[in-house]
């Protein structure tokens, strides 16, 4: 597979990892160029556990980017230590991270997901379940405060920091949200403002010109000719005109 950038993301990356917590990577390859030329596409995706990995073709992880999904964003903001895997067109991403964002769809993302986040919670109930789903529910928690803290950084300055500033705040307040899901709503509450009230430095919508064209370099990096069968299968004869017109 053509790995041309990974890197390991969520919970380590962000500096709240535990001792159970799992290592999480996130990748972009490319596929051979000739095989987007046949009946069947390739996959667009490979998802494996043990080691839990997510692997996107570029297209695909492009067009997630561009609608500003904070999970696929991450990959091109990690410190450098975090990277596994770098190719010279994984670096030439990075460097375009810019042009991937738009203050819309970077707003309308990260609030999304920690909408998402708080239905999950707010579902659960009063708190009055097992110590796993407690455990689960702290953990989502810490996420819907991380999405609305880095979406409005992305939002207000064009840059993400990944790893967050106070990890112990994090851990507070997902026991907080724990004990009482509710508590999660004055934080969601207070991000919507302050999206609201913040002009964001970022364009109306994104650059994606240089993106194509880099998404261009992939595929022409990665075309190798495929050697054409000069007959038919089964050995046959081309049909000539004289035979078509006898049929």
């Amino acid at each position: 597979m053509n790995v041309l950038l990974s890197g390991i993301v969520g919970s380590t990356a962000y500096g709240l990892a535990g001792p159970g917590s799992d290592v999480d990577r996130l990748g972009l390859f490319a596929v051979d160029t000739a095989a987007l030329h046949g009946l069947h596409r390739p996959a667009e995706s490979h998802v494996t556990t043990a080691p839990d990995r997510t692997l996107h073709e570029a297209a695909k992880w492009c067009h997630l980017a561009l609608r500003g999904n904070p999970t696929v964003t991450e990959l091109v903001w990690l410190p450098d230590d975090l990277y596994e895997v770098r190719t010279a067109l994984g670096d030439e991403l990075i460097e375009l991270r810019s042009s991937l964002l738009s203050a819309k769809r970077v707003r309308d993302a990260y609030l999304g997901y920690a909408t998402q986040q708080f239905k999950r919670l707010y579902d659960r109930g009063d708190g009055s379940f097992s110590a796993d789903t407690r455990k689960r529910t702290a953990k989502h928690a810490r996420h819907l405060m991380r999405l609305c803290q880095q979406g409005f950084e992305l939002y207000a300055t064009g840059r993400l920091n990944v790893r967050v500033e106070d990890p112990e705040a994090y851990h507070a307040f997902g026991d907080q949200v724990a004990a009482d899901a509710m508590a999660a709503l004055p934080l969601l509450q207070r991000f919507e403002e302050r999206f609201d009230g913040t002009r964001s430095v970022l364009p109306d919508q994104p650059d994606e010109a240089p993106v194509e064209a880099w998404l261009h370099r992939v595929r022409a990096a990665h075309f190798a000719p495929v050697e054409a069968d000069q007959s038919p299968a089964g050995g046959a004869e081309p049909l000539g005109r004289d035979s078509i017109e006898k049929t």
